[in-house]
Protein backbone atom coordinates (compact mmCIF):
# COMPACT_ATOMS: atom_id res chain seq x y z
CA UNK A 1 0.00 0.00 0.00
CA UNK A 2 1.64 3.23 -1.12
CA UNK A 3 -0.20 6.51 -1.37
CA UNK A 4 0.78 10.06 -2.10
CA UNK A 5 -0.12 13.02 0.06
CA UNK A 6 -0.78 16.53 -1.16
CA UNK A 7 2.04 18.67 -2.56
CA UNK A 8 5.46 17.04 -2.26
CA UNK A 9 4.39 13.46 -1.80
CA UNK A 10 4.15 11.70 1.51
CA UNK A 11 4.57 8.01 0.81
CA UNK A 12 2.99 5.58 3.24
CA UNK A 13 3.61 1.85 3.12
CA UNK A 14 3.33 -1.17 5.38
CA UNK A 15 6.13 -3.44 6.52
CA UNK A 16 5.28 -6.76 8.09
CA UNK A 17 2.17 -7.02 10.24
CA UNK A 18 2.84 -4.18 12.68
CA UNK A 19 4.72 -1.33 10.98
CA UNK A 20 3.82 1.82 9.09
CA UNK A 21 6.60 3.47 7.07
CA UNK A 22 6.20 7.13 6.04
CA UNK A 23 8.70 8.79 3.71
CA UNK A 24 8.98 12.37 2.48
CA UNK A 25 11.74 14.32 0.73
CA UNK A 26 12.36 17.88 1.95
CA UNK A 27 14.15 20.62 0.01
CA UNK A 28 16.64 21.34 2.80
CA UNK A 29 19.89 19.98 4.22
CA UNK A 30 19.71 17.24 6.85
CA UNK A 31 20.99 19.39 9.73
CA UNK A 32 18.22 21.92 9.16
CA UNK A 33 15.54 19.22 8.93
CA UNK A 34 16.80 17.50 12.09
CA UNK A 35 16.75 20.82 13.96
CA UNK A 36 13.18 21.55 12.81
CA UNK A 37 12.11 18.08 13.97
CA UNK A 38 13.73 18.28 17.42
CA UNK A 39 13.68 21.91 18.64
CA UNK A 40 10.46 22.71 20.54
CA UNK A 41 10.08 26.23 19.14
CA UNK A 42 10.15 24.80 15.61
CA UNK A 43 8.15 21.61 16.27
CA UNK A 44 5.28 23.75 17.62
CA UNK A 45 5.03 25.44 14.21
CA UNK A 46 4.48 22.33 12.10
CA UNK A 47 3.50 19.20 14.10
CA UNK A 48 -0.17 20.08 14.23
CA UNK A 49 -2.13 17.62 12.10
CA UNK A 50 -5.37 18.88 10.57
CA UNK A 51 -6.36 22.58 10.69
CA UNK A 52 -7.71 23.93 13.97
CA UNK A 53 -5.03 22.45 16.24
CA UNK A 54 -2.26 24.22 18.17
CA UNK A 55 0.52 22.78 20.36
CA UNK A 56 0.69 24.66 23.68
CA UNK A 57 3.02 22.06 25.24
CA UNK A 58 6.16 20.83 23.47
CA UNK A 59 8.92 19.57 25.77
CA UNK A 60 11.92 17.73 24.33
CA UNK A 61 14.89 16.35 26.30
CA UNK A 62 16.77 14.94 23.32
CA UNK A 63 19.11 12.35 24.85
CA UNK A 64 18.97 8.60 25.43
CA UNK A 65 16.65 8.16 28.41
CA UNK A 66 15.30 11.69 27.98
CA UNK A 67 11.59 12.25 27.50
CA UNK A 68 9.31 14.30 25.30
CA UNK A 69 5.79 15.57 25.87
CA UNK A 70 3.36 17.03 23.35
CA UNK A 71 -0.11 18.41 24.06
CA UNK A 72 -2.33 19.61 21.24
CA UNK A 73 -5.41 21.79 21.75
CA UNK A 74 -8.16 22.19 19.18
CA UNK A 75 -10.00 25.46 18.65
CA UNK A 76 -13.07 23.73 20.17
CA UNK A 77 -11.18 23.11 23.45
CA UNK A 78 -10.45 19.39 23.01
CA UNK A 79 -6.97 18.30 24.04
CA UNK A 80 -4.79 15.37 23.06
CA UNK A 81 -1.50 14.56 24.75
CA UNK A 82 1.29 12.06 24.23
CA UNK A 83 4.83 11.42 25.23
CA UNK A 84 7.62 8.92 25.31
CA UNK A 85 11.24 8.13 26.04
CA UNK A 86 14.19 8.46 23.68
CA UNK A 87 15.92 5.10 23.16
CA UNK A 88 18.49 6.21 20.58
CA UNK A 89 19.71 9.64 19.47
CA UNK A 90 22.27 10.03 16.66
CA UNK A 91 22.37 13.70 15.62
CA UNK A 92 21.48 14.50 12.79
CA UNK A 93 20.63 11.08 11.36
CA UNK A 94 18.43 8.98 13.63
CA UNK A 95 16.09 9.12 16.62
CA UNK A 96 14.23 6.19 18.18
CA UNK A 97 11.55 6.85 20.80
CA UNK A 98 8.52 5.27 22.41
CA UNK A 99 5.06 6.76 21.86
CA UNK A 100 2.04 6.58 24.15
CA UNK A 101 -1.08 8.74 24.06
CA UNK A 102 -2.76 10.00 27.27
CA UNK A 103 -6.17 8.82 26.07
CA UNK A 104 -4.94 5.68 24.40
CA UNK A 105 -6.84 5.17 21.15
CA UNK A 106 -4.79 2.13 20.25
CA UNK A 107 -3.54 -0.57 22.59
CA UNK A 108 -0.04 -0.52 24.02
CA UNK A 109 2.97 1.58 23.23
CA UNK A 110 4.47 2.21 19.81
CA UNK A 111 8.13 2.71 18.89
CA UNK A 112 8.98 5.31 16.28
CA UNK A 113 12.23 5.48 14.33
CA UNK A 114 13.06 8.65 12.42
CA UNK A 115 15.92 8.34 9.92
CA UNK A 116 17.26 11.26 7.87
CA UNK A 117 19.50 10.94 4.82
CA UNK A 118 20.77 13.75 2.62
CA UNK A 119 21.59 13.79 -1.06
CA UNK A 120 22.24 16.89 -3.20
CA UNK A 121 20.96 19.22 -0.47
CA UNK A 122 17.64 17.37 -0.14
CA UNK A 123 16.74 15.31 2.92
CA UNK A 124 14.70 12.13 2.93
CA UNK A 125 12.89 11.55 6.20
CA UNK A 126 11.74 8.00 6.85
CA UNK A 127 9.49 7.61 9.90
CA UNK A 128 8.78 4.00 10.86
CA UNK A 129 6.30 3.22 13.62
CA UNK A 130 6.12 -0.26 15.14
CA UNK A 131 2.87 -1.05 16.95
CA UNK A 132 2.22 -3.85 19.44
CA UNK A 133 -0.28 -5.56 17.15
CA UNK A 134 -1.62 -5.63 13.63
CA UNK A 135 -4.98 -4.45 14.98
CA UNK A 136 -3.36 -1.36 16.54
CA UNK A 137 -1.55 -0.55 13.28
CA UNK A 138 -4.70 -1.04 11.21
CA UNK A 139 -6.67 1.19 13.60
CA UNK A 140 -4.11 3.95 13.11
CA UNK A 141 -4.38 3.61 9.33
CA UNK A 142 -8.17 4.06 9.55
CA UNK A 143 -7.85 7.12 11.84
CA UNK A 144 -6.95 9.69 9.20
CA UNK A 145 -3.34 9.67 10.38
CA UNK A 146 -2.06 9.88 6.81
CA UNK A 147 -3.79 13.18 6.03
CA UNK A 148 -2.64 14.63 9.38
CA UNK A 149 0.99 13.64 8.73
CA UNK A 150 0.81 15.00 5.17
CA UNK A 151 -0.56 18.35 6.44
CA UNK A 152 2.14 18.53 9.13
CA UNK A 153 4.91 17.72 6.66
CA UNK A 154 3.59 20.40 4.28
CA UNK A 155 3.90 22.90 7.17
CA UNK A 156 7.38 21.52 7.96
CA UNK A 157 8.43 22.29 4.37
CA UNK A 158 7.29 25.91 4.94
CA UNK A 159 9.20 26.12 8.24
CA UNK A 160 12.32 24.75 6.53
CA UNK A 161 12.00 27.31 3.72
CA UNK A 162 11.82 30.16 6.25
CA UNK A 163 14.69 28.70 8.34
CA UNK A 164 16.79 28.25 5.21
CA UNK A 165 16.17 31.86 4.19
CA UNK A 166 17.25 32.94 7.68
CA UNK A 167 20.44 30.86 7.44
CA UNK A 168 21.25 32.39 4.03
CA UNK A 169 20.71 35.92 5.42
CA UNK A 170 23.05 35.19 8.35
CA UNK A 171 25.66 33.88 5.91
CA UNK A 172 25.36 36.97 3.70
CA UNK A 173 25.73 39.39 6.64
CA UNK A 174 28.11 37.27 8.78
Amino acid sequence: MTTMGPKAGLQVSLRGDREIVMTRVFQAPRGLVFEAMTKPELVKKWLLGPPGWAMPVCEIDLRVGGTYRYVWRHANGNEMGMGGVYREVAIPERVVATEKFDQAWYPGEAVGTMALSEQDGKTTVTQTVLYESREARDGILKSGMESGVAASYDRLEEVLASQGAGEREKGATG
